[in-house]
């Protein structure tokens, strides 16, 4: 199977140029044993360019992490051939263990164990504060 003609899976499409290898791995494709294609740069008439996913398998996608990587990602439910649902994943008011707290005061740091809970306190700026210690999350993988 060539996965240009996807018969069932999900595609994740209108992921910003550059940001497909990084959005593979914080969903964790590399584990998993289906046919996977990743195409860079492909001609978007919205954006100019941007990079898609296919994935040859039905999963389940964390859409908040989605959501959170880029609000303008669609995501594409195939079933025989056909696209039967359009997702697309909002920015969650809420994110666990996409964003780890670099505080060292914080009880993340002590309770090594304890889940890195961030919650969005500016939507227009995409600011998300520690929900323990109030630090602002930074993001370096793709921001």
């Amino acid at each position: 199977m060539i996965l240009g003609d996807l018969h069932e899976g999900i595609v994740i499409d209108h992921i910003p140029v550059g940001k497909g290898m990084s959005l593979y791995h914080h969903l964790g494709l590399d584990k998993l044993d289906s046919q996977i294609a990743l195409i860079e740069n492909a001609v978007s008439t919205k954006r100019g360019k941007k990079d898609i996913l296919k994935i040859a398998e039905h999963i389940d996608l964390d859409f908040a992490l989605l959501g959170y990587f880029d609000p303008n990602i669609t995501v594409n439910i195939v079933r025989n051939g056909e696209i039967v649902k359009k997702i697309h994943p909002e920015l969650p008011e809420k994110i666990t263990n996409i964003l780890f707290c670099k505080n060292p005061r914080c009880i993340t740091s002590i309770e090594q164990e304890l889940d890195h809970v961030f919650v969005l306190t500016d939507p227009e700026k995409k600011t998300y504060r520690c929900q323990y210690c109030e630090t602002i999350g930074k993001d370096s993988d793709h921001h």
